[in-house]
């Protein structure tokens, strides 16, 4: 099922769910009974957050052009903390 807007001269605009394909470029109005004729807005689409829109962009562009690299990037030496605990074991 898809959701259809039609405007009514009188009434205003309103919605109708019909299956796909099957919209009428004229309807009935539910309220006055008058012929409202189909219209053609955007589709609902959902705003995504800036990190999700950065993450698909990036993944197009390195899709259409990946990056190339001459040599295998340095290893990255993560600090490693020691856990709090061990400075409560016994000394020998």
């Amino acid at each position: 099922m898809a959701t259809y807007e039609y405007q009514c001269s009188r009434c205003g605009p309103f919605d109708v769910k019909l299956e796909i394909g099957t919209a009428p470029k004229v309807y009935g109005c539910p309220v006055c009974t008058g012929t409202a004729r189909r219209v053609y807005s955007s589709p609902g689409l959902s705003l995504t957050s800036n990190a999700v829109a950065a993450l698909h962009l990036s993944e197009e562009q390195a899709r259409e052009a990946p990056a190339v690299v001459s040599q295998v990037p340095p290893r990255r030496r993560v600090p490693r903390h020691p856990h709090p605990a061990l400075s409560r074991l016994p000394r020998l």
